[in-house]
Protein backbone atom coordinates (compact mmCIF):
# COMPACT_ATOMS: atom_id res chain seq x y z
CA UNK A 1 0.00 0.00 0.00
CA UNK A 2 1.28 3.73 -1.08
CA UNK A 3 0.93 6.51 0.96
CA UNK A 4 -2.15 8.24 -1.06
CA UNK A 5 -3.68 5.05 -2.42
CA UNK A 6 -7.85 6.19 -2.60
CA UNK A 7 -7.15 9.50 -2.49
CA UNK A 8 -8.25 11.61 -5.89
CA UNK A 9 -5.88 14.75 -6.24
CA UNK A 10 -6.99 17.61 -9.04
CA UNK A 11 -3.51 19.25 -9.73
CA UNK A 12 -3.96 22.76 -12.03
CA UNK A 13 -1.14 23.90 -14.30
CA UNK A 14 -0.37 20.09 -14.22
CA UNK A 15 0.79 20.04 -17.99
CA UNK A 16 4.38 21.16 -17.11
CA UNK A 17 6.76 22.05 -14.32
CA UNK A 18 5.91 21.84 -11.09
CA UNK A 19 2.01 20.90 -11.41
CA UNK A 20 3.43 18.24 -13.99
CA UNK A 21 5.94 16.78 -11.32
CA UNK A 22 3.80 17.10 -8.53
CA UNK A 23 0.41 15.30 -10.26
CA UNK A 24 3.40 12.49 -11.25
CA UNK A 25 4.42 11.97 -7.27
CA UNK A 26 0.86 11.87 -6.15
CA UNK A 27 0.11 9.40 -8.69
CA UNK A 28 3.03 7.19 -8.08
CA UNK A 29 2.25 7.34 -4.69
CA UNK A 30 -0.99 5.74 -5.77
CA UNK A 31 -3.38 8.69 -5.91
CA UNK A 32 -6.03 9.14 -8.90
CA UNK A 33 -5.03 12.32 -10.43
CA UNK A 34 -6.76 14.53 -12.65
CA UNK A 35 -4.51 17.01 -14.27
CA UNK A 36 -6.58 20.43 -15.06
CA UNK A 37 -4.93 22.18 -17.93
CA UNK A 38 -5.65 24.49 -20.58
CA UNK A 39 -3.31 22.39 -22.88
CA UNK A 40 -5.36 19.30 -24.31
CA UNK A 41 -2.38 18.33 -26.21
CA UNK A 42 -0.27 17.64 -23.13
CA UNK A 43 -2.71 16.27 -21.21
CA UNK A 44 -3.64 13.90 -23.67
CA UNK A 45 0.26 13.03 -23.77
CA UNK A 46 0.35 12.72 -20.42
CA UNK A 47 -2.64 11.17 -19.36
CA UNK A 48 -1.61 8.15 -21.76
CA UNK A 49 1.70 8.16 -20.54
CA UNK A 50 0.45 7.69 -16.95
CA UNK A 51 -2.12 5.03 -17.74
CA UNK A 52 -4.27 3.91 -15.22
CA UNK A 53 -5.62 6.62 -12.37
CA UNK A 54 -4.57 9.64 -14.81
CA UNK A 55 -7.77 11.48 -16.28
CA UNK A 56 -7.19 14.93 -18.45
CA UNK A 57 -9.35 17.98 -17.08
CA UNK A 58 -8.97 20.28 -20.09
CA UNK A 59 -9.80 23.64 -17.95
CA UNK A 60 -8.99 27.82 -18.85
CA UNK A 61 -8.63 29.26 -15.55
CA UNK A 62 -8.64 32.66 -17.03
CA UNK A 63 -12.42 32.11 -19.15
CA UNK A 64 -15.02 32.31 -16.30
CA UNK A 65 -17.52 29.68 -17.05
CA UNK A 66 -14.09 26.89 -17.60
CA UNK A 67 -12.85 27.95 -14.39
CA UNK A 68 -16.25 28.07 -12.53
CA UNK A 69 -17.24 24.78 -14.52
CA UNK A 70 -13.49 23.00 -13.18
CA UNK A 71 -14.70 21.51 -9.68
CA UNK A 72 -17.78 20.20 -11.06
CA UNK A 73 -16.49 18.62 -13.90
CA UNK A 74 -13.73 17.10 -11.61
CA UNK A 75 -16.00 15.34 -9.26
CA UNK A 76 -18.33 14.17 -12.28
CA UNK A 77 -14.96 12.27 -13.60
CA UNK A 78 -13.28 10.85 -10.31
CA UNK A 79 -16.59 10.92 -7.41
CA UNK A 80 -14.75 13.01 -5.17
CA UNK A 81 -11.66 15.78 -4.40
CA UNK A 82 -9.34 14.59 -1.36
CA UNK A 83 -6.24 16.65 -2.38
CA UNK A 84 -6.44 20.00 -4.52
CA UNK A 85 -3.35 21.04 -5.61
CA UNK A 86 -4.10 25.28 -6.75
CA UNK A 87 -0.02 25.55 -8.53
CA UNK A 88 -1.55 27.60 -11.95
CA UNK A 89 0.21 30.57 -12.31
CA UNK A 90 2.18 32.66 -14.29
CA UNK A 91 5.04 35.86 -14.43
CA UNK A 92 5.88 39.44 -14.92
CA UNK A 93 8.90 40.10 -14.30
CA UNK A 94 10.86 43.95 -14.23
CA UNK A 95 9.69 46.99 -13.25
CA UNK A 96 6.27 48.03 -13.17
CA UNK A 97 6.34 50.65 -16.20
CA UNK A 98 7.56 48.08 -18.70
CA UNK A 99 4.79 45.98 -18.69
CA UNK A 100 0.99 46.49 -19.74
CA UNK A 101 -2.41 46.76 -18.26
CA UNK A 102 -3.95 43.81 -20.01
CA UNK A 103 -0.76 41.63 -19.13
CA UNK A 104 -0.74 42.65 -15.06
CA UNK A 105 -5.14 41.94 -15.16
CA UNK A 106 -4.17 38.49 -16.63
CA UNK A 107 -1.24 37.51 -13.79
CA UNK A 108 -3.25 38.35 -11.08
CA UNK A 109 -6.41 36.45 -12.63
CA UNK A 110 -4.50 33.27 -12.93
CA UNK A 111 -2.61 34.19 -9.73
CA UNK A 112 -5.14 34.75 -7.44
CA UNK A 113 -8.66 35.19 -8.74
CA UNK A 114 -8.81 31.73 -9.78
CA UNK A 115 -6.80 30.24 -7.12
CA UNK A 116 -9.74 31.69 -4.94
CA UNK A 117 -12.35 30.67 -7.01
CA UNK A 118 -11.55 27.38 -7.39
CA UNK A 119 -10.57 26.95 -3.50
CA UNK A 120 -14.36 28.44 -2.83
CA UNK A 121 -15.72 25.68 -5.04
CA UNK A 122 -14.14 22.71 -3.59
CA UNK A 123 -14.71 23.96 0.10
CA UNK A 124 -18.54 22.90 0.61
CA UNK A 125 -17.89 19.85 -1.26
CA UNK A 126 -14.86 19.07 1.06
CA UNK A 127 -16.21 20.24 4.26
CA UNK A 128 -19.37 18.20 3.09
CA UNK A 129 -16.92 15.04 3.73
CA UNK A 130 -15.05 15.97 6.71
CA UNK A 131 -11.52 15.62 5.27
CA UNK A 132 -9.09 17.57 2.60
CA UNK A 133 -5.58 18.93 1.68
CA UNK A 134 -5.91 22.55 -0.15
CA UNK A 135 -2.21 23.24 -1.26
CA UNK A 136 -1.31 26.62 -3.17
CA UNK A 137 1.91 27.10 -4.88
CA UNK A 138 3.02 30.39 -3.77
CA UNK A 139 6.53 31.65 -4.03
CA UNK A 140 9.25 32.91 -1.62
CA UNK A 141 8.13 36.22 -3.10
CA UNK A 142 5.37 36.30 -0.98
CA UNK A 143 7.27 36.69 1.98
CA UNK A 144 9.91 39.11 0.33
CA UNK A 145 9.41 42.25 -1.78
CA UNK A 146 11.47 41.46 -4.37
CA UNK A 147 12.24 44.61 -6.48
CA UNK A 148 12.96 43.33 -9.89
CA UNK A 149 9.13 41.86 -9.59
CA UNK A 150 6.54 44.01 -8.09
CA UNK A 151 3.68 42.66 -9.74
CA UNK A 152 4.10 38.86 -9.00
CA UNK A 153 5.57 39.62 -5.75
CA UNK A 154 2.66 41.20 -5.20
CA UNK A 155 0.40 38.57 -6.30
CA UNK A 156 2.16 35.92 -4.08
CA UNK A 157 1.93 38.38 -0.82
CA UNK A 158 -1.72 38.35 -1.74
CA UNK A 159 -2.17 34.56 -1.93
CA UNK A 160 0.16 33.92 1.18
CA UNK A 161 -2.62 35.89 3.01
CA UNK A 162 -5.51 34.46 1.61
CA UNK A 163 -4.12 30.55 2.02
CA UNK A 164 -3.24 31.09 5.72
CA UNK A 165 -6.04 32.67 6.43
CA UNK A 166 -8.38 29.83 4.67
CA UNK A 167 -6.04 28.12 6.82
CA UNK A 168 -8.10 29.35 10.33
CA UNK A 169 -11.39 29.09 8.37
CA UNK A 170 -11.09 25.63 7.46
CA UNK A 171 -9.14 22.93 10.02
CA UNK A 172 -12.28 22.46 12.32
CA UNK A 173 -13.72 21.08 8.89
CA UNK A 174 -10.89 18.42 8.99
CA UNK A 175 -9.52 20.61 5.94
CA UNK A 176 -5.68 21.34 5.99
CA UNK A 177 -4.71 24.54 3.86
CA UNK A 178 -0.83 25.31 3.18
CA UNK A 179 1.56 26.83 0.52
CA UNK A 180 4.61 25.44 -0.71
CA UNK A 181 7.11 28.33 -1.34
CA UNK A 182 9.96 27.61 -3.85
CA UNK A 183 12.70 30.13 -5.32
CA UNK A 184 13.58 30.24 -8.74
CA UNK A 185 12.21 26.75 -10.46
CA UNK A 186 13.22 25.80 -14.05
CA UNK A 187 10.11 26.10 -15.97
CA UNK A 188 8.65 27.97 -18.56
CA UNK A 189 8.19 31.02 -16.19
CA UNK A 190 11.23 32.04 -15.81
CA UNK A 191 10.99 33.05 -19.65
CA UNK A 192 10.11 36.58 -18.16
CA UNK A 193 12.95 36.92 -16.21
CA UNK A 194 15.19 39.53 -16.60
CA UNK A 195 18.32 38.36 -18.83
CA UNK A 196 20.83 39.32 -16.58
CA UNK A 197 19.50 37.63 -13.34
CA UNK A 198 18.19 34.36 -15.24
CA UNK A 199 22.13 34.17 -16.36
CA UNK A 200 23.12 34.99 -13.24
CA UNK A 201 21.30 32.32 -11.93
CA UNK A 202 21.86 29.49 -14.11
CA UNK A 203 25.79 29.83 -14.05
CA UNK A 204 25.75 30.12 -10.09
CA UNK A 205 23.41 27.01 -9.26
CA UNK A 206 20.21 29.67 -8.15
CA UNK A 207 17.68 27.47 -9.35
CA UNK A 208 15.84 24.00 -8.72
CA UNK A 209 13.49 21.40 -10.29
CA UNK A 210 10.56 21.29 -10.38
CA UNK A 211 10.44 16.96 -8.74
CA UNK A 212 12.70 19.04 -5.54
CA UNK A 213 8.73 21.30 -4.80
CA UNK A 214 7.04 18.63 -5.70
CA UNK A 215 8.60 16.19 -2.94
CA UNK A 216 7.93 19.14 -0.38
CA UNK A 217 4.27 18.75 -1.44
CA UNK A 218 4.00 15.14 -1.24
CA UNK A 219 5.87 16.05 2.54
CA UNK A 220 2.53 18.20 3.01
CA UNK A 221 0.11 15.79 2.02
CA UNK A 222 1.46 12.92 3.97
CA UNK A 223 1.96 14.05 7.51
CA UNK A 224 -0.78 12.53 9.95
CA UNK A 225 -3.84 14.30 9.95
CA UNK A 226 -2.99 16.04 13.22
CA UNK A 227 -0.55 17.82 11.71
CA UNK A 228 -0.73 20.86 8.96
CA UNK A 229 2.82 21.69 7.31
CA UNK A 230 1.11 25.83 6.87
CA UNK A 231 3.92 26.43 4.50
CA UNK A 232 7.26 25.17 2.79
CA UNK A 233 10.19 27.66 1.66
CA UNK A 234 12.15 25.78 -1.04
CA UNK A 235 15.01 27.28 -1.91
CA UNK A 236 18.54 26.84 -3.85
CA UNK A 237 21.40 26.32 -1.69
CA UNK A 238 22.86 29.29 -3.59
CA UNK A 239 19.79 31.93 -3.75
CA UNK A 240 20.07 34.51 -1.64
CA UNK A 241 17.91 37.39 -1.68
Amino acid sequence: MTQLDGKVAAVTGAASGIGLASAEAMHAAGATVVLVDRDAAALERITTRLGARAIAQVTDLLDPESCDAMVPQVLEKAGHIDILHCNAGSYIGGDLTETTTAAIDRMLNLNVNAVMKNVHAVVPHMTDRGSGDIVVTCSVAGHSAIPWEPVYSGSKWAITCFVQTMRRQLFRHGIRVGQVSPGPVISALLADWPEENLRKAKENGSLIEPEEVAEAVMFMLTRKRTVTIRDVIVLPTNFDI
